[in-house]
């Protein structure tokens, strides 16, 4: 081993930035800790202005020929690098579970699967994009999509190489050139893919990733004048900060954001598949965006379900995610694990009552919380937490769920439990959100529009509309006079 890499279980991670299709060292490191158990995974190279700069240089140098490729062609590399994924399943879901605490048994059979999907989707849908032709008083309208340029990526830690390809396959496909900043908290398994990508025949530049710590390489990447498009998941006031460098250089910024999203429990619905809808809201550890932290119970039903749901709850087993029978695993870090608690313990002082939970575990665990007693005011209430904390409210009728429902800055998601499907359409149609889920829960498929509303986001990805963004369309019309065709 040298130097410059880390052995993961076996498994061996550069740690060095990947620009330009070589690897490249920074003066500083900065500390990688696992979660499980809080030992140190490695030093990883800390990029500056300096590395930000040569990405968007090795970008921009490869976008022309990128840019060019044919699209079956572009397709083909695609498919190729999915190919590649499926191959080191194995070794991503061990890299990713021991650098973000999430179960291994959900990254090799739900998680890394989808990173190869996510390439095949991309590619597919790239050949089967359309030219729309339509007609103007005998003019001819020819609409194309036209590579935008360098992009930059800003991916969370939560689903680090998932949410990362979400973006870079769809941005490769369109025929861009990227350049990925992954979260300092998990960086490993985006350094073991540029390596995976490579081997698969992506041509050098296509792909960089640039590590960081602290917001020098993110800054310096997001300000930089040669940039086209900003895609950027993670938190709101790092939100506010890109849009205002966005700005500054007028380069379409995508954000998908924070949520505090609904569970609304209606009197008629299947109570052990509401039951069943609401644990699993604790899925990695509370660490999901999409999660409806705020269950919303009809209040004739109110005590049985939270009977059941206690009874469901207690039963889940929290341990290390390596073992097949774990159901939670640790969060990703000591601040954020101090922050939960934080939560907890204000809402508790405001007079908030515990139902189940309420306190932390040994090294980063915290225990699956419910609370109830909470005002609609409150911050438990209103604000992303992040962690694995449930709060209980009851309503007594439609208007109340969807007032409450919709009564926070968020909006990026919200889930339905109903028997009824007139209710269902009128409730849905009524909340602001950008994915609702009725019966149902984290269901996605990626020819549909996913983002957020009000604080949750700008933009939509999925399909036509990851094109829509990481293309720059083009109308060329033509008359039907001044030919002068050449048999």
């Amino acid at each position: 081993m040298s130097e410059h890499t880390l052995t993961v279980a076996g498994v061996t991670v550069d740690t060095r930035h990947w620009i330009g299709g070589e690897r490249v060292a920074s003066a500083d490191t900065f500390v990688d800790v696992s979660p499980i158990d809080g030992s140190v995974l490695g030093e990883i190279a800390r990029g500056t202005t300096a590395e930000a700069s040569a990405a968007v240089a090795a970008a921009r140098a490869a976008f022309p020929g990128w840019a060019a490729t044919a699209r079956a062609e572009r397709a083909r590399i695609l498919h190729a690098v999915a190919d590649a994924v499926e191959k080191r399943i194995e070794d991503l879901s061990i890299v990713e579970t021991h650098d973000n605490g999430a179960l291994l048994r959900s990254h090799r059979r739900g998680v890394m699967p989808r990173v190869a999907h996510n390439f095949r989707f991309f590619a597919d849908w790239l050949v089967g994009l359309g030219h729309e032709d339509f007609d103007t008083r005998g003019h001819t309208n020819h609409v194309s999509w036209d590579p935008a340029g360098p992009c930059v990526l800003i991916t969370p830690w939560n689903a680090p190489l998932m949410l990362a390809t979400w973006k870079i396959a769809p941005a490769l496909a369109a025929g861009n050139t990227v350049i990925l900043k992954p979260a300092e908290w998990a960086p490993l398994t985006a350094s073991l893919f540029a390596d995976i990508a490579a081997e698969a025949g992506l041509p050098a530049g296509v792909l960089n990733v640039v590590q960081g710590y602290g917001a020098e390489a993110g800054n310096a990447l997001v300000s930089h004048p040669d940039v086209r498009r900003i895609s950027f998941t993670g938190s709101v006031p790092t939100a506010k900060t890109i849009a205002a460098a966005a700005a500054a250089n007028l380069v379409p910024a995508s954000f998908e954001l924070g949520g505090k999203s609904p569970l609304l429990v209606f009197a008629d619905a299947d109570l052990d598949l509401a039951v069943d809808l609401a644990v699993e809201q604790y899925d990695n550890a509370g660490q999901v965006c999409l999660a409806a932290t705020r269950i919303l119970v009809e209040e004739t039903i109110a005590q049985e379900f939270t009977r059941r749901f206690t009874e469901k709850a207690s039963a889940l087993r929290q341990g290390d995610p390596r073992d097949e029978t774990t159901d939670i695993g640790p969060n990703i870090h000591t601040r954020q694990l101090e922050k939960i608690d934080g939560f907890v313990q204000r809402a508790l002082t405001a007079g908030a009552r515990v139902v189940i939970g309420g306190r932390r575990g040994e090294g980063q665990y915290y225990a699956p919380t419910l609370l109830t007693d909470v005002a609609q005011d409150s911050e438990i209430v209103q604000e992303e937490v992040f962690g694995p904390v449930l709060t209980l409210q009851t309503f007594t009728d439609e208007d109340e769920a969807v007032r409450l429902a919709n009564d926070t800055r968020f909006g990026l998601a919200a889930t339905v439990a109903t028997g009824d499907r007139g209710r269902a359409a009128r409730v849905t149609d009524r909340l602001v959100a950008g994915t609702v889920w009725v019966n149902c829960f984290f269901v996605r498929d990626l020819q549909a529009p996913f983002g957020g509303s009000r604080h949750s986001g700008v933009g939509r990805e999925g399909g036509t509309w990851s094109f829509d963004f990481y293309c720059d369309l083009k109308n060329t019309v033509s008359a039907p006079k001044g030919w002068r065709d050449h048999g």
